[in-house]
């Protein structure tokens, strides 16, 4: 792509969006910025990146900007159905997402990974192995830096492990990963994708231009995941925790194998659920595709420390464990959540609805360590409607958090927990799951900071 002669319309200043106004103006290229909420922090942003030469789309301008520019380039916040892409599709310009002109420029090896739950897990898990095995390995993507920061740093000898979201799947196209994993697919974003054959679809979307020197990882326990090996040119290698694989990672006997090699027990991962288990054999399949060594592989996944906001524990005050899982942004990753706990729990459940239906959540609360539920947020009364449907009665509903987080800290007995997994959205009272999990945190500092008193 030659950028000098090029005009760019980049649309959501988000962090992907602020990493390719720069890495586009580095090369020349005429840069727009364009964003719909307009934020001090966006304006402070957009203001410091007209200075070093990007033009700011105003709404004066907007329609001869728009007619001006030859490729949007879109924020994975903004949907493929947005007026302005449809308006660059209805002129026939291109259309690029941020790790579409990210794996234009790729040199490093790739291992991609997918999936509605355990994606920034397994790729922190992979990234961690080949770290222990003396890789030069980055996870980017959706999270860490976006691809485009890490595509020119990283060189033929370097692996970029990138996760990747149904949204930023919406315009990716270009990206060869050596390796593809899809983890799970359940229900999610159907307010974005409307319907779970788009949201399959586009799921699929990262396998169909896989080679067969390329590899696709499966979760062979998920029925829809299995299925995908019809679509893909790509070797097939499976991972089950119900199943042996004979050419693939599963679970034997209490221990995480590959093939015909034991790894180790399960009992030694550092980090509990049945969740992390299927983690780790995607993370097993992954590196052992790549040559690592069983033991490297083994004592990597046994001092793994886990992620910030995903089953994180917090700190006990007067005997109530508090746990972060604010990652949790749908029904299957709260219920993954409960499945892991160890003793009885108040559950924090509320944010921004993103299309549920909450039924069989509260239906699964009822069986489990659930002892009560505070529901807090934007679909509070939503989701106390499918509590009362189910006939799960022991429950509060409160405004915001912070009143969510007081509430729990005086209901909870010691012994048990406090745990954080909204089965929603956080795009109602923050910019997304870290700055509400920080919150939390800083909540339980401020009730701990009560008792020491």
């Amino acid at each position: 792509m030659y950028f000098k002669n090029q005009k760019f319309l980049v649309a959501g200043m988000s962090r992907s969006g602020e990493a390719c106004v720069r890495f586009l103006l580095a090369r020349g290229a005429q840069v727009y910025m364009y964003d719909e909420v307009l934020t001090d922090k966006v304006l402070s942003l957009m203001d410091e990146l007209s200075q070093a030469g990007a033009s700011i789309v105003t709404v004066d301008s907007y329609v001869q900007d728009v007619q001006n520019c030859d490729i949007l380039v879109l924020s994975p916040g903004i949907p493929i159905d947005n007026a302005l892409p449809v308006s660059f599709r209805r002129q026939g310009k291109a259309i690029l997402g941020e790790e579409e002109l990210g794996a234009m420029f790729l040199r490093a090896t790739a291992i991609a990974v997918t999936g509605t739950n355990g994606k920034t897990t397994t790729v922190s898990m992979i990234e961690h192995v080949l770290k222990e095995g003396d890789y030069n390995a980055v996870a980017c993507g959706n999270i860490g830096n976006p691809l485009i920061k890490e595509c020119e740093r990283l060189t033929f000898e370097d692996f970029a492990v990138v996760e990747i979201s149904s949204f930023q799947l919406e315009t990716l196209s270009l990206l060869r990963p050596h390796v593809a994993v899809v983890t799970n697919i359940t229900e999610d974003h159907m307010n974005r994708h409307y319907n779970m054959d788009n949201y399959v679809f586009l799921k699929g979307k990262l396998l169909r231009g896989l080679r067969e020197s390329e590899c696709a990882v499966l979760n062979y326990d998920d029925v829809v995941v299995r299925e995908f090996v019809k679509i893909t040119k790509a070797k097939p290698v499976f991972f089950s925790a119900k199943e042996k694989i004979e050419d693939g990672a599963y679970v034997s006997d209490g221990y995480v194998c590959y093939g015909e090699e034991k790894l180790m027990p399960i009992s030694e991962l550092s980090v509990c659920g049945t969740h992390n288990v299927y983690n780790a054999l995607a993370c097993v399949a992954v590196c052992k595709i790549l040559g690592i060594e069983g033991k490297i592989i083994s004592q990597a996944l046994k001092n793994f420390k886990g992620i910030k906001h995903r089953n994180q524990f917090i700190k006990t005050i007067n005997g109530v464990q508090y746990v972060n899982d604010s990652k949790a942004t749908n029904v299957d990753a709260t219920i993954k959540a409960i499945d892991a706990l160890k003793n009885n729990a108040v559950l924090l459940l509320g944010g921004k609805d993103k299309g549920y239906d909450y039924d069989y959540l509260f239906s699964y609360i009822k069986e489990s360590r659930v002892v009560h539920a505070v529901l807090y947020g934007e679909n509070r009364f939503k989701l106390l409607n499918a509590a009362l449907k189910e006939g799960f009665v022991n429950f509060s509903s409160c405004n915001d958090l912070k009143c969510a987080v007081n509430l729990a800290s005086i209901m909870a007995k010691e012994g048990q927990s406090v745990l954080l997994s909204p089965a929603s959205a956080s795009f109602d009272a923050f910019n997304g799951y870290e700055q509400r999990g920080d919150e939390f945190i800083r909540l339980v500092d401020e009730i701990d900071a009560k008792y020491v008193e």
